[in-house]
């Protein structure tokens, strides 16, 4: 039966430069045209860590070697990097299908997400952007104002502030494609955070949203069937590392969350993609979330494999 999936791709679908990136969205076009071929409405939504780093150090740089080209926001260059990226998956997608014979737009939307000026993430920078440092770069990124830190025993990366989603701005033009029959890559990055101001005015924020998160609310607001997280491991485990770890082929929100309560997830790596799971799965009856590789999400979708939260 023909389901409405939202996809949400970590960063090891689309690689840590242009080059790779060029290389790495032609084996995810595949696996999400795996998903097409079989009748599924499709949307995409993706990461945009080591590009969105990227862009802010290609702009920082530029800034301080001519003072005529002011400090790019943020949420500039969340924008920049969903262009990008997008331009690649719709193009590596638009491929793949036509190459099978399917005739389906796929479109990319500049998508921004409201969130709340007040929320208390501001004053607690968590959320790992760019490339990984030694402990002696990020000691220099310290000392000149920027938070870092320590991500999930893999390296040191830059933080700024991770806000949770209030709204999709263009949720309405996102659903008319959809339900129009189009593939749509939207919420790239977690979305261009924004919040209102005078009038109707949208400032950007110097933060980036999860794009597990952000993911999550678009599948509801989308009224997704299942919420599918993409990620660099077959399954969720909870003692990760340890002798007496184990996979998991099922949990209910509960038990989820009773294992985020014991600290079983790293906080910036798996953490926020349970969360995002038990969210879903508890937004309506009969909704699912999974977790897994990319190159599994069909077998996945079919039982075989990944993690799976539902009631």
């Amino acid at each position: 039966m023909s389901q409405r999936i939202v996809i949400a791709l970590g960063g090891n679908a689309l690689g840590k430069n242009l080059p790779e990136q060029m290389i790495a969205v032609k084996g995810t076009a595949k696996a999400i045209a795996d998903l097409i071929e079989r009748g599924d409405q499709v949307v995409v939504a993706h990461g945009n860590g080591p590009q969105v780093g990227m862009i802010n150090t290609a702009m920082t740089t530029l800034s301080r070697e001519d003072s005529s080209h002011p400090m790019a926001p943020m949420s500039v260059c969340t924008a920049m990097s969903q262009g990008y990226i997008g331009y690649d998956l719709q193009n590596a997608l638009r491929e793949e299908l036509l190459n099978r014979g399917i005739r389906k737009p796929v479109s990319t939307i500049l998508t921004q997400v409201e969130v709340d000026p007040q929320d208390p993430a501001f004053q607690n920078p968590s959320k790992p952007i760019g490339a990984f440092m030694t402990e002696a770069e990020a000691e220099e990124m310290r000392r000149r104002g920027n938070a870092v830190m320590e991500d999930a025993g893999r390296g040191w990366r830059r933080c700024v502030a991770s806000p949770l989603p209030k709204a999709v701005v263009e949720i309405d033009a996102i659903r008319a494609l959809v339900d129009a029959g189009q593939v749509v890559v939207a919420c790239g990055g977690g979305g261009i955070p924004v919040f209102p101001t005078e009038g109707n005015h949208l400032k950007g924020a110097g933060a980036v949203v999860d794009k597990d998160f952000a993911s999550e609310l678009l599948a509801e607001l989308l009224d997704a069937d299942a919420l599918i997280i993409l990620t660099a491991v077959e399954k969720v485990a909870v003692n990760f590392g340890k002798p007496d770890q184990k996979w998991l082929d099922h949990m209910t929100p509960a038990e989820a969350r009773g294992y985020a309560a014991q600290g079983q997830f790293a906080p910036g790596s798996m953490l926020p993609k349970v969360q995002a799971a038990l969210k879903f799965a508890e937004s309506k009856p009969g909704r699912a979330a999974l977790i897994t590789l990319l190159e599994k999400a069909g077998e996945g979708m079919a039982g075989k494999t990944g993690t799976t939260v539902s009631q």
